[in-house]
């Protein structure tokens, strides 16, 4: 399991879960086939919920086993 924080580098710098690795969603999006494996398990968040929730709704989409963690 990993967790994925979509937010941009300066957002993730100021403040994220310990742990967590940075993505910045356009990143994640025009790249996921570099960062993602779909056999592996994925939570996906940001501070607003706004782009984990676009970036869960594209990525489950393609059939990759993401969440969006609350």
């Amino acid at each position: 399991m990993k967790i994925i924080d979509v937010s941009d580098k300066y957002t993730y710098n100021n403040s994220h879960i310990n742990g967590s690795i940075n993505i910045p969603y356009d990143e994640l999006i025009n790249n996921y086939r570099s960062y993602l494996n779909k056999n592996e398990k994925y939570f996906l968040y940001c501070k607003s919920g706004k782009l984990s929730k676009r970036a869960y709704a594209v990525l489950s989409s393609l059939g990759y086993n993401v969440n969006i963690l609350k």
